[in-house]
């Protein structure tokens, strides 16, 4: 939304340039080129920066310092590649205002919550200056804004998704087989959310990996693998939340198709805490 308000005010004068910083969801790296592709006349230059973030997160556990190295990696990224393009002086960044709210204490008692990568995660020194048009702007004003400029309903309807990806919905340290088993559980809730047509109807909908191992039974062995909490929920503008009172039959497919279809988790659980005074995310 932000880099098409943005060519639609300078033109060719926008680089689009798409990060994949290895903590994206099963099959988003090729999603999001092709929606730009399909849908958007503005080139998007593709930055596989898998590795080097996934090398500086390795053993670390704490989520603000997982936002801290992530925001810090993205900044580097994009000053290097601005040098290859030539005299870049903005970065622009799809910031909405849950994240500037959470982030940093605007007034009165309000304290942070958590440091979102692209507000209190940023590094102190850059070299670009940020531009943030939607900072303002929550997410249900924003997709208001995309049904006026008449985008497809695939790309207002996608669901939020915070810019420290699934490092933060990997409890404790992220390395590639835990990210791995959570892509595959998390494309089992997106496909079955899909299939009982539940996309519109609820916020966000995704597991958490936790750091813990159960016994568990699969045929006739003994398994000892990681639980996994399935988190949907409900809201308007994600400030507040309830959790998504769905079928317990919903709830037995997502379950029996996470525990038979993705190699590692044994156990999956339900959560059923409200915004507040729990946060959508757990970390």
């Amino acid at each position: 939304m932000a880099a098409i308000l943005t060519y639609k005010a300078i033109g060719n004068q926008l680089n689009c340039i798409f990060i994949n910083n290895g903590l994206l969801r099963k099959g988003e790296v090729e999603e999001v080129q092709n929606i730009f592709k399909e849908n958007f006349k503005t080139d998007l230059i593709y930055i596989d920066a898998s590795n080097r973030f996934l090398d500086k997160l390795e053993g670390v556990s704490n989520p603000e310092a997982k936002r801290k190295i992530i925001g810090e990696e993205f900044i580097r990224v994009f000053e290097e590649n601005a040098e290859k393009i030539g005299k870049v002086k903005y970065l622009l960044q799809g910031t909405l205002y849950p994240d500037v709210i959470e982030s940093i204490s605007l007034k009165g008692t309000s304290s942070k919550i958590k440091s979102h990568h692209n507000v209190g995660g940023l590094p102190e020194e850059m070299n670009l200056k940020v531009l943030e048009p939607l900072k303002y702007l929550f997410k249900d004003e924003v997709r208001k804004v995309t049904k006026k400029l008449k985008f497809p309903d695939k790309i207002i309807w996608r669901k939020p998704f915070p810019g420290t990806g699934l490092s933060i919905r990997v409890i404790g340290p992220v390395d590639r087989d835990r990210l791995d088993i959570l892509r595959e559980a998390d494309e089992i809730i997106k496909q079955e959310i899909k299939k009982n047509s539940l996309c519109k109807k609820v916020w966000q909908s995704f597991g958490i990996l936790l750091p813990i191992k159960t016994v568990g039974v699969m045929g006739n062995s003994r398994t000892y693998d990681f639980a996994l909490s399935l988190r949907i929920v409900t809201s308007s503008d994600g400030m507040t939340a309830d959790w998504a009172k769905i079928s317990h039959k919903i709830l037995g497919e997502i379950s029996n198709r996470i525990i038979n279809e993705v190699k590692g988790i044994n156990r999956v659980v339900y959560d059923i805490s409200s915004k507040p005074p729990a946060t959508i995310e757990w970390e």
